[in-house]
């Protein structure tokens, strides 16, 4: 017997019906217990259905829609929202349309479709704004900002999770203010401010474990992991971290067991029970009324038994294909796990390797600048090769710090394509000349072959191509003694404007085994140790050159003997352009004369507080018959530019009190013109556009070449001096 049938047909008692399966489902819902969460759903909807309750069904709606999200079932959960919107307008319920449009937008949001979800929010937020639902609203202004940080517009997102904030400390939304909280704290890792946002995300834990909000503790332990590696506390991240993946792991065990098929088949085989129990009991009062009565009843609860027997036999034969169902979502959550732990291992890595090479610059700006100036001080004879010694060494290591870099940005798909027109055998004929002392060391010749039918002007990355050619032209010289490198470029196939080209680079050194040929392009991979011990190297070049010929579209392979030599092949597209293109690029290496300046009144104050490297650039300025003053902190420097007018800022990025990034913008809030210069040891690709939103002209990355600091410097002075020249 159907549930409306078995309660009263009082308006008063059917909505109390509804509304006690209402609120059940949702306590299953945050109980993990889901199959009996839409269970309820189901019998609360038949109610409202057959009692005409419209407001009520739109609402069951929406419920079932935000549990078809959490079941992963995105399509389903949109139809689901639909019927409820559609119902939900046409009887103005604005609450309920509120929260409609909010699941909406947590939908979205799991399909990264970011702008709709937030045109959900944002109707979410008119209808509680409307109703004065303060709670309400205050979640969906989370989920605003939240979803505004997915976008990685950080100011809007900081906006509106502070307002979240602010009306959650009002009302006492402990769970809103809990993960606004944390969330606010990765808001400001993302800013550059580590300690407001590593105070925030531990206030916000804080709340969340006294209320044991797993989900969102989860979560504080992931952000207080990566704020604490930004600030260089590996222990402690380390320490989140491990608590992240045990709770993690935990939680979506519970979430998978209650989603399995065995869970499915024990929540009917419980209901059906209970649907058993219910009808023999009718059945029982129905005894003895009539003779005609007790056969329909007899015969009934034979054929209920009979029904029952049936399911339980069909329940026996399909449970050992329940359990095999239930063992390959077992693994497949398992591999899902193991990818992700992979996933999380390869980021902390590739952090790790990041931070600890960005640290390394930092004391390489005092090798390399203090081996420059040595040299540059008439040492004595006996010292000179010392010193040469000391600054091939730092450029050896420098070296390998970018080259560890740029596999990083490889790997994290943040190198991007620059393409310029150029010509390709002019590029090639320099990198010959450049390479060719190293070549006639190791009484190597090299041949350049150009395809004489071939055009020499293309657009293309240029930089990149040149750092493929050196990196095989440069092993291949490694690897040969006395012998010859040919270097060819022909054309494979051409369609309009579009030519495929290959490029190769064979040597007749030492070879490589056909075993070893397998691995040649993963990273830290040579010959055998013997061979890193005799021709050196880190093992990273060709692992480089497969990454980015792979961004540049093309391909690679090599062929290879044993003692007769080694050919490396690879085809990238290239973009015919004519040689009147490629002339409109050049450029002048310096905008201006230095000539016209008077570098006696020009005024530098450099920001750095390291003693050493305060001395370095200090020394590399009056070098420059460039007069400087220098502070070791951000505040003094804001309060100095406030009191003085100076031509140029050079700015260190992390130091004591408030950073440099903070510095330059509280400049920027007085002066919007003055030139401040990042001196940071960061790749400039990695934070380019933090350093945009701060307010730097330019950045100048440490350690510095000596001639480009100049370019840099004497390029900003002409320009100013233009400025002013103008508005006289």
């Amino acid at each position: 017997m159907s549930a409306q049938n078995s309660i009263s047909e009082d308006p008063e008692i059917l909505q109390n019906n509804i509304n006690h399966r209402i609120s059940q489902a949702e306590k299953d819902i945050d109980n993990y217990s889901y199959y009996q969460a839409q269970n309820k759903l189901d019998e609360a909807l038949d109610l409202a259905i057959n009692g005409k309750n419209k407001k009520s069904a739109a609402l069951i709606y929406t419920l079932k829609g935000k549990l078809q999200l959490i079941n992963e079932e995105q399509d389903k959960a949109i139809q689901s929202l639909t019927k409820a919107v559609k119902v939900q307008n046409e009887i103005n319920d604005n609450l309920n349309l509120g929260k409609s449009y909010k699941v909406f937008g947590d939908i979205y949001t799991s399909k990264k479709d970011y702008y709709q979800a937030l045109d959900s929010y944002t109707a979410a937020k008119s209808k509680f704004e409307e109703e004065g639902l303060d709670k309400e609203l205050a979640e969906v202004l989370f989920c605003e900002g939240n979803t505004n940080m997915s976008l990685e517009d950080y100011a809007k997102a900081r906006s509106l999770i502070e307002q979240a904030i602010a009306l959650s400390k009002k009302e006492n939304y402990t769970k809103t203010l809990s993960k606004a909280l944390i969330t606010h704290g990765k808001v400001y890792a993302k800013l550059g401010d580590n300690a407001k946002a590593l105070a925030l995300a531990q206030e916000g834990l804080q709340i969340a474990s006294t209320n044991n909000y797993v989900n969102i503790i989860d979560q504080g332990y992931l952000t207080l992991s990566t704020i604490n590696q930004n600030i260089k506390n590996y222990k402690l991240s380390n320490d989140y971290l491990i608590k992240h993946i045990k709770l993690s792991d935990s939680l979506r065990a519970v979430k998978q067991a209650n989603l399995s098929a065995e869970k499915r088949s024990e929540v009917l085989m419980s209901d059906q029970s209970e649907k058993l129990k219910e009808t023999e009991k009718e059945l029982d009062e129905e005894k003895g009324k009539n003779s005609l009565s007790t056969l329909i009843s007899i015969l009934s609860v034979a054929l209920i038994t009979i029904l029952s027997l049936l399911t339980l036999s069909l329940y026996k034969n399909n449970n050992i294909r329940l359990k095999t169902n239930n063992m390959l979502h077992k693994k497949n959550g398992e591999l899902i796990i193991a990818k992700e732990k992979a996933e999380l291992a390869s980021k902390t890595k590739a952090n790790f390797l990041s931070t600890v090479t960005h640290e390394l610059r930092t004391p390489l700006y005092a090798v390399t600048g203090l081996s420059n100036m040595l040299l540059d001080e008439n040492p004595k004879p006996e010292q000179v090769q010392h010193l040469k010694s000391l600054k091939f060494s730092g450029d050896y290591l420098l070296t390998f710090i970018n080259d560890i870099l740029q596999i990083n940005k490889i790997e994290a798909n943040k190198v991007d394509i620059e393409p310029e027109p150029f010509n390709l055998r002019k590029k090639i004929n320099n990198i010959v000349l450049a390479l060719n002392n190293s070549a006639l060391d190791n009484n190597v010749k090299v041949h350049f072959e150009y395809d004489k039918n071939l055009p020499e002007n293309f657009v293309a990355d240029q930089l990149k191509i040149s750092q493929i050619l050196i990196n095989l032209i440069g092993n291949s010289i490694k690897f040969t003694k006395d012998g010859d490198i040919w270097i060819r470029v022909y054309k494979i196939a051409e369609e309009n404007n579009m030519y495929n080209l290959r490029f190769e680079v064979e040597d007749n050194g030492i070879g490589i085994t056909k075993e070893k040929q397998e691995h040649m392009f993963e990273s830290f991979s040579q010959g055998s140790i013997q061979i890193n011990r005799k021709y050196g190297g880190t093992g990273l070049g060709l692992s480089i050159v497969k990454g980015l010929i792979d961004i540049l579209k093309g391909k690679i392979y090599l062929k290879s003997k044993l003692g007769q030599g080694t050919t490396f092949f690879f085809e990238i597209p290239l973009e015919y352009v004519k040689k009147e293109e490629v002339k409109k690029k050049k450029k002048k290496l310096l905008e201006g004369s230095i000539d016209d300046l008077d570098l006696t009144k020009v005024k530098i104050l450099v920001v750095e507080d390291n003693k050493i490297n305060q001395m370095i650039t200090k020394k590399i300025l009056t070098k420059m018959k460039l007069y400087c003053e220098v502070v070791d902190n951000g505040e003094d420097a804001v309060e100095r530019i406030k009191e003085n007018n100076y031509d140029i800022i050079l700015m260190d990025i992390h130091m004591p009190g408030i950073s440099g990034m903070e510095a330059t913008k509280r400049v920027r809030a007085f002066d919007k013109e003055l030139t401040i210069f990042a001196l940071t040891a960061v790749t400039i690709e990695d934070k380019m556009h933090e350093f945009d939103e701060a307010g730097f002209t330019d950045i100048i990355p440490k350690p510095f070449k000596q001639e480009e600091f100049e370019k840099k410097l004497f390029n900003a002075l002409i320009s100013n001096n233009k400025s002013e020249q103008e508005l006289v």
